[in-house]
C-alpha cells in the first residue's frame, strides 16, 4: 500500500518525532511505502529515515521552490510546479493518507484531502494521528461541524482519529 504522509518539515520536540519514527517503522516492515513532500528535513526526514530504514519505499513529490531540500536517495522523485500540482500529485499516487503534526502546510493538505473526499473526487481513507493530542481542537471543530450541518457527509465517513501508529494503520486496513 502506498501511504501518503502530510508533516511537519520543521525540527520537533522528541514527544512529535518518536512517534512519527515508531509509525513510519511500522510502514516500512510492513511493506508500504511512504508517498511524501519529498523533503529532507524534519519531521519529514524522521519519516523518511524511519521507512526506508524498516525496508520501505520512498516516492517523494517536492516542489520546484524546494527542489534544493529534496530528499537525493528515493526510490523516486517527482518535482511538481507549485504546490496545488504537489498535492494532487501526492493524492495520486496514495492509495491511503495519514496526517501527522505540522503547521499550515500539513492543515492545508489535509483540508484539501477532506474536500475532495466530501465531493466523491476520491474515496482513499484519511487517518490523523492525533499524537499527544496534537488535533484534539480540530478533531472538536470537525465534531461541531457535524453537529451543526455544515458537514454533508457524516464526519467518520470523511475522517478517522487515532492515538498512535498501529490504531492508523488498523484505521486504514493496513
Amino acid at each position: 500500500m502506498n501511504i501518503c504522509v502530510f508533516c511537519s518539515a520543521a525540527e520537533l520536540d522528541s514527544v512529535y518525532t518518536e512517534a512519527a519514527r515508531e509509525f513510519a517503522e511500522l510502514l516500512g516492515k510492513r511493506g508500504h511505502s511512504l508517498v511524501w513532500g519529498g523533503s529532507d528535513s524534519g519531521l519529514m526526514k524522521v519519516v523518511a529515515d524511519g521507512v526506508q530504514g524498516a525496508g520501505g519505499r520512498l516516492i517523494g513529490v517536492s516542489v520546484e521552490f524546494l527542489r534544493d531540500v529534496a530528499r537525493p536517495d528515493t526510490d523516486e522523485m517527482a518535482v511538481a510546479a507549485d504546490l496545488a500540482e504537489r498535492k494532487a500529485l501526492l493524492l495520486d499516487r496514495a492509495d491511503a493518507v495519514v496526517v501527522l503534526v505540522g503547521g499550515t502546510g500539513t492543515l492545508d493538505e489535509a483540508t484539501e484531502i477532506l474536500e475532495l473526499r466530501k465531493h466523491g473526487m476520491h474515496s482513499k481513507p484519511v487517518v490523523v494521528l492525533n499524537t499527544a493530542g496534537f488535533y484534539n481542537g480540530l478533531q472538536q471543530q470537525m465534531t461541531r461541524m457535524e453537529a451543526e450541518g455544515f458537514l454533508p457527509v457524516p464526519l467518520a465517513d470523511l475522517v478517522s482519529f487515532a492515538d498512535d501508529g498501529p490504531q492508523a494503520l488498523e484505521l486504514l486496513g493496513a
